[in-house]
């Protein structure tokens, strides 16, 4: 009987970019647990994908927004798999159109509880499991961190929560040999709010002139499920966006 494969959780996956880093995953031999938080229906692309690799997987429904759903989706995918994860990919996040003058406090607890507490959490319920060989975490941040502006507030201090987490997870967790990174995607897919001529101006805007493809962002989560001997580290993958400063988010450019 051949070696049994790892098997990754990768929040927020049954669509958008979350699906493209389960695929990446997938592809490079991972069983997959995907996550969605009112349903896990999986676009009809990466359905086919899926298909033809040849690669196992189960979806999974728990809102965040519940304080309780982290736990219990720990516990339903060790369940289902017979096993923990090997891999936790916290990629799920809400994302609002606030600003200074207009956020509210249920905006900022609904943002940090989906983008911050539930990694937390499910961090947590991931280092119960039994010490095995290999396992971490990879967290999902954004480029705008390095220079952060006042569009989507909520959205933005959630993210900056977890980026510090990152580090004290990195810490906490390395004596268990659990390592602990995150990746920092730039604009990647468009949505309504972009035409194409407006995402071929932004690449332009970016120092290396390009928008990053949703497979690098797959290929830099997968570099760092496998990087044994990287902690604490933030992959930046956005075209160079991090190291200038935008007055306003990219749609508004």
């Amino acid at each position: 009987m051949g070696a049994e494969l790892p098997l990754a959780l990768v929040t927020g996956s049954h669509r958008r970019l979350g699906a493209h880093i389960a695929l990446a995953l997938g592809r490079a031999g991972y069983s997959l647990a995907l996550h969605g938080s009112h349903d896990c229906e999986i676009e009809d692309w990466f359905s086919s994908e899926l298909s033809v690799a040849g690669i196992a997987w189960a979806g999974f429904v728990a809102d965040f927004e519940r304080p309780d759903a982290p736990q219990a989706l720990m516990a339903d995918v060790t369940a289902h798999f017979g096993r923990a994860p090997d891999l936790l990919v916290n990629s799920a996040a809400l994302f609002g159109q606030d600003r200074p003058e207009t956020v509210t406090s249920q905006d900022l607890m609904r943002h940090y509880a989906v983008n911050c507490a539930a990694p937390v959490l499910l961090t947590r319920a991931f280092a119960a499991a039994p010490v095995k060989p290999g396992r971490a975490v990879v967290n999902i941040l954004d480029q705008r961190l390095a220079n952060p502006h006042g569009d989507q507030l909520a959205y933005t201090l959630s993210k900056q929560a977890l980026a510090g987490f990152t580090q004290i997870a990195a810490r906490e967790l390395a004596g268990r040999g659990i390592r602990v990174n995150a990746v920092a995607p730039g604009l990647t897919l468009a949505t309504d709010d972009y035409d194409g001529g407006k995402m071929e101006r932004l690449a332009g805007m970016m120092p290396l002139g390009l928008l990053p493809a949703p497979g690098q962002i797959g290929q830099a989560v997968l570099y760092l499920a496998s990087a044994t001997a990287v902690t604490g580290q933030v992959i930046a993958v956005d075209g160079g966006a991090h190291l200038d400063s935008y007055r306003r988010d990219f749609m508004h450019l």
